[in-house]
């Protein structure tokens, strides 16, 4: 039988691709340096805290893996588990193909790179494989995940990573339609957990049903050979309008690389990224025209509908929940003059400033989609009005700082990234950091995660 799970499980199998350009090198790798280090950073917040009891309490004696590049090993799934969700607890993990790509394909791809004794040049074709299969099933959706409820992190992500897991594995073509086929079973995750510890848990869950459904199939599980585009299937649940493409062949998939058409995008602040070009805006007039908050009037911000249905808390308590509230976010930038881990807390949130700012910020919804990031409008606005009656304006603001149009330079990504794994105990970032930039050259996976 052909069609699209079959096309999609003998690239995984056998990806051909051309040549790697240097620059799709250079995305990978930014990928891995960026999960790696908010990983790191989300090592201690209660998600993950909480991650690394439930996975005690199975009591398996399996010592597959590294959790959080540390001695505590785990089974390949728990260390997925464990790993992904760390990478996304403080949302701050990097952005393409309508969710957080990295955070899911990282700790998949190190726990069974680490496992089956992989270099990271596997590791590095691996992702390569899973960002491929995840873009493919990505383009072919017209409607907006997040408009549905869907977190495409958590469904997209399990199939891209059960894709690169089986490559790494050694899978056969029929193996992998059927890992492929398994993990489409076990994907899910809600937009309405954003804002709280379930959304980061999404990322790990994903990465750990990824191996799960791999190892299954490796131990003879089988799976509908069409699962994918079947009219009862992966696609079609996940589009009740059926503004899908099921029947378009997938032949062509590796030949070009879509890493170079999306990219990834690196986060400069720790909140929902559809909050990241208000914040840019704002951040750009507090400082050119040397705005006092105390002298604002309004906050006028104009996004798009999938954006807005992200930024469901327009009064947050916590830091967890000001993560997904436009709100929040200008308040912040306006108060503090910046977005980051320190102001992303209860006790920040509850600032008596921060709390009258956030009543005086009016969202706008507009109708038009980028071509390019389809859940984002073509563009965002800000308007800030100040008690005098003067009225300050971004204008439109395109890409986000940071966004695979507009990359950080490498200062910055080693910046975001030594900040991130500052003060680990027997840690040396300086040559982590060296080693994920030279991710090909790596011998052995476990170079980096021990």
């Amino acid at each position: 039988m052909t069609g699209l799970t079959s096309e999609l499980a003998k690239f995984v199998h056998q990806p051909n691709f051309p040549a790697y350009p240097q620059r799709v090198v250079e995305i990978v790798q930014s990928g891995f340096i960026d999960t790696i280090g908010t990983m790191l950073a989300g090592r201690d917040e209660p998600v993950v805290k909480i991650a690394r009891q439930f996975v005690a309490q199975r009591q398996s004696s399996a010592r597959e893996a590294s959790v959080l590049l540390t001695s505590e090993m785990a089974s390949c799934a728990d260390a997925a588990l464990i790993n992904g969700a760390a990478g996304h607890a403080l949302d701050f993990d990097d952005v393409a193909l309508g969710g957080h790509p990295s955070t899911v394909l990282v700790p998949a791809v190190l726990a069974a790179g680490q496992f089956k004794n992989c270099s990271g040049a596997d590791a590095l074709r691996a992702y390569l494989v899973g960002y491929e299969v995840w873009a493919e099933l990505f383009s072919r959706e017209k409607d907006p995940y997040h408009i549905k409820g869907w977190h495409p992190t958590a469904v997209l992500g399990t199939v891209g990573a059960a894709a690169a897991v089986a490559h790494l594995f050694g899978l056969n073509a029929l193996q992998c339609q059927h890992a492929l086929a398994l993990s489409a079973s076990m994907a899910s995750g809600l937009v309405a957990n954003f804002g709280t510890m379930t959304k980061p848990l999404h990322a790990g869950r994903a990465a750990a049903c990824a191996v799960d459904a791999v190892r299954m199939v490796a131990l003879g599980l089988t799976a509908s050979p069409d699962a994918l585009e079947h009219h009862a299937g992966y696609l079609s649940a996940l589009s009740p309008m059926q503004n899908v493409d099921k029947t378009s062949s997938a032949s062509k998939i590796g030949q070009t690389f879509r890493a170079l058409d999306y990219g990834l995008s690196i986060k400069k602040y720790p909140t929902c990224y559809a909050t990241h070009r208000v914040i840019d805006g704002l951040l750009d007039l507090k400082k050119e025209h040397a705005l006092l908050a105390d002298k604002v009037k309004s906050i006028r911000t104009q996004i798009g509908k999938s954006q807005a249905s992200m930024l469901r808390n327009h009064s947050p308590i916590t830091g967890l929940e000001a993560k997904f509230s436009m709100e929040f976010a200008a308040a912040s930038a306006l108060v503090a003059g910046k977005v980051g881990l320190s102001e992303l807390t209860d006790e920040f949130v509850g600032t008596p400033a921060i709390r009258e700012l956030m009543k005086k910020v009016e969202i706008s919804v507009v109708d038009t989609v980028c071509p390019i990031e389809p859940i984002f409008s073509m563009n965002d606005r800000v308007q800030i009005e100040l008690k005098d009656g003067t009225i300050f304006e971004s204008g439109d603001i395109r890409f986000a700082r940071g966004n695979a149009m507009l990359p950080l330079k490498e200062a910055e990504m080693q910046t975001k990234f030594l900040d991130c794994t500052r003060g680990i105990q027997g840690l040396d970032n300086q040559a982590l950091y060296l080693s994920l930039s030279n991710l090909q050259g790596v011998s052995r996976i476990q170079q980096i995660t021990h």
